[in-house]
């Protein structure tokens, strides 16, 4: 089956550098380009070398704040960024899930919170 919001088989496992490089395909953007709008904290951009290291799995982004760069750059999901990114709990990452039920597990869990008042 075929998710077309990410343009990737469901039977692929998704990580967060392949859902990177789907999404920068699906926006017609080279990894020059897109490297060129992610900024580091510094201000400076990343190189297109670390988004490919990205992109194949074998980096991570360093920091929240470029989890959120990726997200704004690409228009996707910051918490789904952050769940593919390892920070979530293991129990919650070992589940894979997609990002529909990655989505409905978040609004579950946000319902939860509000209703608990907040931090538990």
């Amino acid at each position: 089956m075929v998710n077309t919001k990410w343009g990737m088989n469901m039977a692929d496992e998704l990580t967060f550098g392949s859902v990177i490089a789907e999404a920068r395909k699906g926006v017609g953007l080279s990894q020059k380009q897109l490297a060129e709008r992610i900024l580091r904290e510094d201000g400076e951009p990343i190189s297109p070398q670390y988004l490919n290291d990205i992109e194949r799995d074998r980096r991570s982004p360093s920091s929240d704040h470029m989890v959120k760069e990726f997200a704004k750059a690409l228009k996707l999901d910051a918490d789904y960024l952050h769940y593919l990114n390892g920070r979530f709990p293991e129990p919650e990452r070992r589940e894979r899930m997609t990002p529909e039920q990655f989505e409905k597990a978040m609004v579950a869990f946000r319902k939860t919170e509000t209703k608990s008042g907040g931090r538990r």
